[in-house]
């Protein structure tokens, strides 16, 4: 049995399967770092929280807010405690209506 000789492979065809492979390396290099910056961005920038919050007696938390240098504490009798984020004192006190 006679061997047939292993078939040349056209320039063009040969152009074609590198840009794929490149194609396909940078899709995989660029999927990467997005993932990288995503994960980067969501874990460095985590608000601070108190170690603990001492409510009024009576009052229940419902919902907590913060900005910079406060803490706001929305309770279920319908108040708005502020509180400062260094000290963790009670600053103020909104009644909502």
């Amino acid at each position: 049995m006679e061997e047939l000789p292993e078939p040349i492979e056209p320039a063009n065809l040969r152009f074609l399967r590198r840009l794929v492979t490149f194609l396909t390396g940078t899709m995989i290099v660029g999927l990467v770092v997005i993932l990288a910056l995503v994960v980067i961005r969501l874990s460095d920038d985590s608000p601070i929280l108190p170690e603990d919050i001492t409510l009024p007696d009576g009052a229940e938390a419902q919902s907590v807010t913060m900005g910079e240098g406060w803490y706001a504490i929305v309770t279920k009798d319908q108040r708005i405690l502020i509180f400062n984020a260094l000290t963790g004192a009670l600053q103020q006190t909104v009644d909502i209506k």
